[in-house]
C-alpha cells in the first residue's frame, strides 16, 4: 500500500484496485490471486485500450501497470493509469500449480491473449489498442468466465472523465511518447501506439468540438496512409 504522504488521488486508486483484486468469486477465490490469466483495461468511453497476460500472478501484473514504473507500458508512457476506468480479468484457475515455464500453460496463455486481443480490436472504434508489443496470431481459445471491475475511485468520474481534462492528459501522453521516440531506439510497435494515441486524441477533440456547438467533422480511422 502507498505511504501516508502519497497524494490522496493516488491512494484512492490503490484502494479501489485492491478492492477489485480482493473480490471473491463464487468458489471463494480472489480474482487477483490467479497465477495465470488475461487482463484488459478500458477507458472512460468503455474503449478497450490495453491487453496483457500473466504467468506469475494477476494481482502483481496488474498492479505494476497502474501503481509503479516497472513495466514498459508505463515507463514508456504507453498506458496512462488515469485513463483507466475499468479492468476485466480472465483467471485460468485450472492452471494453478503449473510452473511459469510450463510449455502447455504458456501456449494457452498466448492463445488466450490473442483471443482477447482480437476481441478488443474488434470492439475498438479505432480498430486498435495501445499495446506496444506485437501480439502474435494464434489459434483462438475458449475463454473462462471473466469479470469487469470499476477501478476509477469515486470522484474520478466527474473530473477525469471530463473531455477537457482527458484531452490535456492524452496530448501530454503523445508528447511524452514522442519524446521517448526522439531520445531512444524504440520499437516499431511503440510508434504504432503513437499513431493510435493520435487517433484517440483527434476523436476526442472532434467530439468535444461538437459538444460545444461545432459542426460534425468527418473522421475516418479505417483508411491507410496510401489511401
Amino acid at each position: 500500500m502507498p505511504r501516508r504522504d502519497t497524494p490522496p488521488e493516488v491512494r484512492a486508486l490503490y484502494r479501489k484496485l485492491q478492492q477489485a483484486l480482493d473480490t471473491r468469486d463464487t468458489a471463494g477465490r480472489r480474482w487477483g490471486s490467479a497465477k495465470f490469466g488475461i487482463y484488459c483495461f478500458y477507458d472512460f468511453d468503455g474503449e478497450p485500450i490495453y491487453v496483457g497476460q500473466s504467468r506469475e500472478n494477476l494481482r502483481a501484473r496488474v498492479r505494476r501497470h497502474l501503481t509503479n514504473q516497472r513495466t514498459d507500458a508505463v515507463a514508456m508512457f504507453v498506458l496512462d493509469p488515469y485513463e483507466v476506468r475499468t479492468l476485466e480479468l480472465w483467471p485460468f484457475w485450472d492452471l494453478e500449480g503449473r510452473a511459469t515455464s510450463d510449455r502447455e500453460a504458456k501456449d494457452r496463455m498466448d492463445r488466450a491473449e490473442w483471443t482477447v486481443y482480437q476481441q478488443a480490436v474488434a470492439a475498438s472504434r479505432f480498430g486498435a489498442v495501445l499495446n506496444e508489443g506485437d501480439v502474435r496470431p494464434r489459434a483462438p481459445l475458449a475463454l473462462p468466465p471473466s469479470r469487469r471491475f470499476e477501478i476509477a475511485p469515486l470522484g474520478w468520474e466527474e473530473r477525469n472523465s471530463h473531455p477537457d481534462i482527458r484531452l490535456t492528459r492524452r496530448a501530454q501522453t503523445i508528447w511524452l511518447l514522442s519524446k521517448v521516440a526522439s531520445e531512444r531506439d524504440v520499437s516499431r510497435g511503440l510508434r504504432r501506439t503513437l499513431v493510435v494515441q493520435a487517433q484517440r486524441l483527434l476523436y476526442l477533440a472532434a467530439q468535444r468540438y461538437r459538444e460545444v456547438g461545432g459542426e460534425d467533422l468527418e473522421l475516418d480511422f479505417g483508411r491507410t496512409l496510401e489511401e
